[in-house]
């Protein structure tokens, strides 16, 4: 069995869909199907039962997994000793905007009991870069938000969050149980500065044009909101000041959390980042 058509067997198994493992391993459908055809031909059994929903595991596929996963896990150690013995001893992680989300907590702590010699050096970025230096070269690995512009980066989606806007808590609006981009219209919306990624600002203007005050990061846009009115976006679940409330928006696409590094870029330290991060945000 190769490393890779095991790589292709686990997407499938962790996603249990053809299509959400193709799109996370950055290939078409058709060669991945056939990818698993033919490690069920090898093996001798079915690895999943499909129907039009999706797929589940069958026994056989069930063992596969966790032999699978431990010898990807080996063969990941064995790429990281081996460029730790050639001098590759660090990477660095950009993070954008809330460091505190569990998510980062847990990859971490998954990380450093997978490679505990290798130092992770960690770049805070602020909102108008949100691949958080990837494309300068400032950093290795970026765990952040999309949608951006992917030219020449790899992408792989780790969590989506639900997204609502964020009022001043005496505003009439914040009040309600939810709201829809359409009553927020009249309103002010913060701005990124000039030049920043427009596929990235245009998400977060809930994709029309907008006027408002310039913010570069997270408590800059609360304080707007605070001081001017002025409308903000932001994934629910994270706590807020008093003086604030989110109302949850019932026609705004999710926002995605992902891990993103450069295309073409094999350094076996990102893979297993990438990798550890894909289980630790799922719990």
């Amino acid at each position: 069995m190769e490393l890779r058509t095991l790589r292709y067997f686990v997407a499938v198994a962790e996603e249990l869909h053809f299509g959400r493992a193709a799109t996370r391993l950055h290939m078409s459908q058709p060669p991945l199907s056939r990818a698993i055809k033919q490690l069920e031909a090898d093996v001798g059994a079915l690895l999943f039962v499909r129907s039009p929903a999706g797929v589940t595991l069958t026994p056989v596929g069930t063992v596969l997994l966790d032999e699978a996963r431990a010898l990807l896990d080996h063969a990941d150690r064995v790429r990281v000793r081996v460029s730790a013995a050639a001098g590759v001893t660090t990477i660095t992680v950009g993070i954008l905007g809330d460091g505190t989300d569990p998510g980062v907590s847990r990859l971490a702590a998954a990380y450093r009991r997978r490679h505990p010699g290798i130092e992770i050096r960690v770049r805070d970025a602020d909102l108008t870069d949100p691949t958080c230096g990837l494309r300068t070269g400032l950093v290795d690995v970026a765990l952040t938000r999309a949608p951006f512009d992917e030219t020449a980066l790899t992408v792989r989606a780790l969590r989506s969050d639900p997204v609502g806007v964020v009022l001043r808590a005496d505003d009439p609006l914040a009040r309600r149980d939810a709201l829809r981009l359409a009553e927020l219209s009249d309103r002010r919306w913060f701005q990124f500065p000039r030049g920043t990624d427009p596929v990235w600002q245009a998400y977060w203007n809930g994709g029309l044009p907008r006027e408002g005050p310039v913010v570069r990061a997270v408590q800059e846009c609360l304080q707007a909101v605070l001081w001017n009115g002025t409308v903000g976006l932001a994934p629910l679940g994270h706590d807020l000041p008093a003086e604030l409330a989110v109302v949850p928006l019932t026609d705004m696409a999710p926002s995605r959390v992902v891990a993103v590094w450069n295309a073409g870029d094999t350094n076996p330290l990102i893979r297993s980042f990438v990798e550890i991060a894909t289980t630790a945000y799922r719990h």
